[in-house]
């Protein structure tokens, strides 16, 4: 497969050739591509190194797959360009995600919905990732009535610039600022653009996303999120409303069976999923598992995963290799 990234000089550019590596993709030729101000630059992949490209440059050579970490302005001017020479552009920013005419995709999810006539798919939020990965064996079974979660997310889903900020003030360095307020020692109610209700576009993202990923509009979701000054990965409090009642030694059996998921549920043992235990693998963690004691049919649970990578690289990558194995994308 010749294989572009798109956005191969950020934060999840760079994890992205790094999960590609780790995970063999078959990648005959690599583009790395990035805005003007760095073409000419270096990156490393597989041991070799590769001049970084502009867009122009990376359509004219009509990649199979261009995996793009670059912002939805871009995404919106760019990914219809590749589309148009034939390429499949797998896109991480949340430009084309509530498209109806986009998938948007889960592997362990919903997979089965993607066709060969699918020239873009969107790769959904990192919170809204983790989450349905462990929801979904238990839609499966239980059918969800109501969602509320609240998220813990770590700096580096704002991206280079956060992490610095984080560190800088850490070392006692006055330097450039993601945030409004210090993040070290700090929590901040706030991600993405606060819209008219109240809620701000990332806790949207997680209403809207959820329903279409599951392919149901009657879950109801309600979200708050929240940054915090960790590296590492994200984690979420579920608290999850069923139509059916449940067994809870049998809904842990069905999430220790489902693909993609680490149950560590021992409070007894004190062990339970923290963002280090996450970090730099592709898993989601869950934990915590209890019956919510104010009402019936209702779980409380802990789901954390590495945003960076499964929240980001690993589930765009995973969407390559489950079209190329079912051959829905054939190299030219």
């Amino acid at each position: 497969m010749r294989i572009a990234v798109v956005g191969a000089t950020g934060l999840v550019g760079k994890k992205m050739m790094e999960v590609l590596e780790e995970r063999n993709f078959p990648v005959s030729e690599f583009y790395p591509v990035a805005s003007p101000k760095s073409v000419g630059l270096k990156v490393t992949f597989k041991g070799k190194e590769y001049e970084v490209i502009g867009m122009e440059d990376a359509i004219s050579r009509k990649p199979d797959i261009a995996i793009f970490s670059a912002g939805g302005t871009t995404s919106k001017t760019w990914a219809p360009k590749f589309a148009e020479v034939g390429t499949v552009v797998i896109d991480n920013s949340s430009a084309w995600r509530m498209e109806p005419n986009i998938k948007l995709v889960v592997p362990e999810v919903n997979a089965d919905i993607l066709e060969k006539t699918d020239r873009i798919i969107a790769n959904p939020n990192c919170s809204t990732i983790q989450m349905v990965v462990a929801l979904k064996p238990l839609y499966d079974k239980y059918k969800i009535k109501r969602v509320v979660v609240s998220t813990y997310q770590s700096v580096t889903g704002t991206g280079k610039k956060a992490v610095d900020q984080l560190m800088n003030e850490r070392n006692g360095i006055d330097g450039e600022k993601a945030y409004p307020y210090t993040i070290d020692l700090n929590l901040l109610p706030h991600i993405d653009v606060f819209l008219d209700n109240g809620y701000t576009k990332e806790e949207m993202k997680m209403v809207l996303e959820t329903k279409k990923i599951m392919g149901d509009d009657r879950i109801r979701v309600t979200a708050t999120t929240v940054r915090v000054p960790v590296i590492g990965g994200h984690s979420e409090s579920v608290n999850v409303e069923f139509e059916n009642e449940f067994d809870l030694a049998e809904l842990r059996s069905l999430l220790e069976k489902s693909p993609g998921i680490i149950v560590v549920d021992d409070v007894a043992n004190l062990r339970y999923p923290t963002p280090l235990m996450a970090h730099n693998k592709d898993e989601v963690f869950v934990g915590r598992l209890r019956r919510d004691e104010t009402q019936p049919k209702t779980l409380n649970m802990w789901i954390v995963s590495d945003n960076l990578r499964k929240g980001a690289a690993t589930n765009a990558v995973q969407i390559a290799e489950y079209m190329v194995e079912k051959g829905l994308i054939v190299s030219r």
